[in-house]
């Protein structure tokens, strides 16, 4: 039999997964060792659902069991009998759901013959979930040891616990549909609330608000390390100018809006406005990157500048926050708050500035332990920024500290040697976010209680959201001359700076909080931002993700082929390493395009 033609090169990747990129040119360590060659060239049957008896036999024959990735399996040439059965929807959807694998491993030499891929998952993926699930049991039994009771069935932090888990099984069932997986945790969230699945009380309700500042300091951070410097330098006008004017705008709708059809005070207004705006990278960052693997808007950078602004415009959302309900919830004058509030934007800057330097020579970069003191320095200082902030009553400054301290961070490293793309700080960021990201939206779910909505409320809201989001759309596209731009492209810009999720289920809740057991009026007001909040990303995320990806590939310019821009990291963070906001056509693309279509995986 001759071997697949793909199985020569066997750095696996696995496909159909909506952070995976395919690469056209793989580097593989020349480390490989000789039992890996030998792999290369070893005969493979056809087809492994068909004669899996065959690889146990290979197996053997070789002294240990092989793991294929799933790229390979998926490879293999198949009868042609089996041509409809891997055409079959069935088929498709369960190769769709097989997660991304990479390299050679082990598995049990009857694994394949007793599950079969794709149908089955592989020993990997199988042996991984049940890793987490073991680690889940052991955190939860000392927790029990600790905590007694309440970590218990029916007690109240096993109840966050399995609505946090639920979540994110909610949110895997929209990424399989294509849709932003925060929107299935918030409607999980919902769901328990309404059907009385669970009722967070004191003192939890202090432990629900502490872990929603820590999904912010994650937020923040992670902003701040997807800056590049050189491109900040080359476009920050233009970033600027796309992200605060139509913020601004967009702010003052929602302000003039509320007061006048939902008769919110100016300043409750102003609050619920400083929130609305913020763009949302949770659901803009995965729906560019399809477009972009698929070439569209490449050229020009667009993906990229979209992700740039989405930065600066959540930075001046939370920053504006801070300092509006420090001046809401002070006993002071107006004139010391707004001198406050000026106060608290120098103080977070100094900061930042002041806690960046000295994570950038502390530890010293050559360190073997240097990852972890900087992720652990890094996060320490987030933390300490925002919670101590809101403890002085400089609710801004802590927002600007995290983003400025994880800017001046990066810089420093990336002179050190560290690439922008692949800095290892910000992948256990990504991580951070993994695990709070259905803690943040099923909490914030549980927020609204569906019987006690008003429906004017919820109408009048939705029609304030729908004109903010359009006069925003308007807004952008006039704004963004001087960008080399065409009008096709300013439209999709706008689009995609509409959609909203995790500074608003950050923040929303946050004036819930702020008003807990306050007689008056006030937290009637704190429960209407709080629903329009979760109204907006409600609205906003799917359907500001249907359009992206509807529209981008009829606004966009594509490629003849994907290009992947030099610097471009094969990875879930977003680079702005790509921007470059210059008129390019197709003829200059194709002359100067890479042949690319030709190269197959090898070993180096």
């Amino acid at each position: 039999m001759k071997p697949p033609e793909h199985f020569n090169g066997m750095a696996g990747e696995g496909e159909l997964n909506p952070g995976f990129e395919e690469e056209s040119k793989r580097k593989i360590s020349i480390a490989s060792n000789d039992r890996e060659r030998k792999v290369s060239s070893i005969s493979m049957p056809k087809s492994i659902l068909v004669n899996g008896d065959n690889l146990s036999h290979l197996s053997h024959e070789h002294g240990r069991a092989l793991s294929i990735p799933s790229e390979h399996h998926a490879s293999f040439a198949y009868p042609k009998d089996d041509e409809d059965l891997r055409s079959s929807w069935w088929y498709i959807l369960c190769t769709k759901c097989r997660q991304k694998e990479s390299g050679p491993g082990w598995e049990p030499t009857f694994w394949q013959a007793v599950f079969p891929y794709p149908f089955c998952p592989t020993y990997r993926h199988v042996a991984r979930v049940f890793a987490l699930l073991l680690v889940l049991i052991l955190a939860w039994g000392v927790i029990y040891a600790i905590m007694g009771q309440d970590s218990a069935p029916g007690g109240q932090l096993f109840d966050i616990a399995v609505l946090c888990i639920c979540g994110h099984v909610g949110g895997w069932v929209f990424r399989m549909v294509a849709l932003p997986p925060l929107v299935g945790m918030l409607l999980v969230g919902i769901l328990f609330r309404n059907v009385g699945f669970i009722e967070i009380h004191e003192p939890y309700n202090e432990v629900v608000s502490v872990l929603r500042k820590i999904a912010l300091v994650n937020i923040l951070i992670r902003a701040g390390l997807d800056l590049d410097s050189e491109a900040m330098k080359r476009l920050w006008v233009t970033v600027l100018k796309i992200g605060l004017l139509p913020w601004i705008l967009e702010c003052g709708v929602v302000l003039i809006s509320s007061h006048f059809l939902l008769d919110l005070p100016w300043m409750w207004g102003l609050l619920l406005g400083s929130i609305v705006a913020a763009v949302s990278p949770a659901v803009v960052v995965p729906c560019l990157f399809r477009l972009r693997n698929k070439g569209y808007g490449v050229a020009k950078g667009i993906p990229t500048l979209i992700i740039a602004i989405s930065g600066i415009d959540d930075a001046a959302s939370v920053a504006a926050f801070g300092i509006i309900h420090s001046i809401m919830f002070s006993s002071h004058s107006l004139y010391f708050e707004i001198l406050l509030g000026l106060l608290s934007i120098v103080v977070g800057i100094l900061f930042g500035v002041l806690w960046g330097i000295l994570a950038s020579y502390v530890p010293e970069k050559d360190d073997p332990f240097v990852v972890p003191l900087r992720i652990l320095i890094l996060l320490g200082g987030g933390l300490i920024a925002v919670l101590g902030s809101d403890l002085v009553g400089l609710g801004g400054a802590g927002p600007l500290g995290c983003i400025a301290a994880a800017f001046l961070s990066v810089y420093a490293w990336t002179k050190q040697g560290w690439d922008v793309e692949d800095n290892p700080v910000a992948t256990a960021f990504e991580i951070f976010w993994m695990i709070f990201e259905p803690i943040l939206f099923t909490l914030t779910g549980t927020q609204i209680k569906m019987a006690e909505m008003d429906p004017n409320i919820a109408g009048i809201g939705a029609g304030i959201l729908v004109l903010a989001f359009v006069l925003r759309i308007l807004l952008t596209v006039l704004v963004a001359f001087g960008a080399s731009l065409n009008l096709k492209e300013k439209i999709f810009c706008g689009i995609s700076l509409m959609a909203k999720a995790s500074v608003q289920a950050a923040l929303g809740p946050i004036a819930v909080d702020l008003v807990r057991g306050r007689d008056g009026p006030e937290p009637g007001y704190a429960s209407t931002v709080a629903l329009i909040c979760v109204m907006s990303i409600l609205l906003a995320a799917p359907v500001g993700a249907i359009l992206i990806i509807a529209t981008g590939s009829r606004l966009l310019t594509k490629t003849v082929v994907p290009a992947v821009p030099d610097g471009w990291r094969r990875g879930a963070r977003p680079s702005l390493r790509d921007i470059s906001i210059t008129e390019e056509d197709q003829d200059s693309l194709r002359r100067h395009r890479p042949s690319i279509a030709s190269e197959q995986p090898r070993f180096s």
